[in-house]
């Protein structure tokens, strides 16, 4: 069994991965521990942030006096790039409505929405060409190890979704950009298409394939 720790708080994220990796995987996260850990996510890319979090999560495991409930972490860190905007909101997806006034922390689902929907308003539907993006990164928890040694030790996993952007939000299932996002292939947002397709299509779900793939290598009970 496979003792992996979820360097996230956020409970869609947990239980999406959580399906996704399926048995033989043993899966704890923040909700299971009373510390925190808040790294500073400065990097300019998802592969960057992601192992920003999955070290400095792996480090904080490794020295709790008690020992560590995980051998490994994964850090997940993705977004919504949309073509017309440059790439935008991209790293800043969670927070694309607070950067408008400095707020801290992320801003709600609703706001980072409408404010997608207002910057692509006069932008016609041929050009709303966007993509998901999702990197994993999977840390060993070494105790004593510092930054410079886990970060050689991590390894990343990129998984992509493409799609576009519809005018108006559709469905009541998923979250973020999903009532928003509809796949290439599909005339249903991943709001409305349910979880089953979802887990078959999404960044998260390729990026976790290729960390699945890689775990066979080096763990035979993981196939």
């Amino acid at each position: 069994m496979i003792r992996c720790f979820i360097a996230t708080g956020n409970a869609h994220k947990v239980e999406e991965l959580r399906g996704l990796l399926g048995a033989g995987i043993s899966l704890g996260s923040q909700r299971d521990l009373e510390t925190r850990v808040e790294p500073d996510e400065n990097g300019a890319t998802f592969e960057a942030n992601a192992r920003i979090k999955s070290a400095a999560w792996a480090r904080h495991l490794g020295a709790l006096p008690d020992g560590s409930p995980a051998d490994w972490v994964l850090a997940d860190d993705s977004g919504l790039e949309v073509e017309v905007l440059g790439g935008a909101p991209g790293v800043h997806s969670a927070r694309f409505a607070a950067l408008d006034d400095g707020r801290p922390g992320n801003s709600p689902d609703a706001e980072n929405n409408a404010k997608l929907l207002r910057l692509l308003d006069c932008v016609p539907d041929e050009r709303r060409q966007a993509r998901f993006r999702c990197v994993l990164a999977f840390t060993p928890v070494l105790p004593g190890a510092g930054d410079s040694d886990l970060q050689a030790r991590t390894r990343c996993f990129d998984g992509v979704c493409s799609g576009r952007i519809v005018r108006a939000p559709s469905g009541s299932g998923g979250f973020g950009y999903d009532p928003l996002f509809v796949p290439d292939g599909y005339a249903q947002s991943f709001a409305e298409l349910g979880e089953a397709v979802k887990r078959r299509l999404s960044h998260r779900a390729r990026a976790a394939e290729a960390l699945r793939q890689y775990l066979t290598t080096i763990v035979p009970a993981a196939r």
